[in-house]
């Protein structure tokens, strides 16, 4: 089993940042890859960004390449999400999620969720 905790979420302005904090737990080590998802109200739960284990891989979203970055460090088992240009369309509950194997771009890989935190940029 692995165990995730998102922190860091927030309210902020359109134009600013945050960053997302992901810290992981149990068998951490069979982790293949972790990633952000997000999900607005009505609508279905979507890829953000993704990193692999080794954090030389980094996989994003179209809607948040060059805004937003995925890091890692492996000594605290914590991901980092960087959010900065934030607008209104990035306001959802975002989740990190850990893969044991698969495409780290597709939500069916992702066995492990966290409970969330909540993003609202007010414009």
């Amino acid at each position: 089993q692995v165990q995730l905790v998102e922190s860091g979420g927030g309210l902020v302005q359109a134009g600013g940042s945050l960053r997302l904090s992901c810290a992981a737990s149990g068998r951490t080590h069979s982790v293949y890859a972790t990633g952000w998802f997000r999900q607005a109200p009505g609508t279905e739960r979507e890829f953000v960004a993704a990193i692999h284990w080794s954090g030389v891989g980094t996989y994003y979203a179209d809607s948040v390449n060059d805004r937003f970055t995925i890091s890692r460090e492996n000594a605290k088992d914590t991901v980092y999400l960087q959010m900065n240009s934030l607008n209104s369309g990035d306001t959802a509950v975002y989740y990190c999620a850990a893969s044991q194997l698969g495409n780290p771009i597709q939500r069916r890989a992702y066995g492990y969720w966290g409970q969330g935190t909540q993003v609202t940029v007010s414009s």
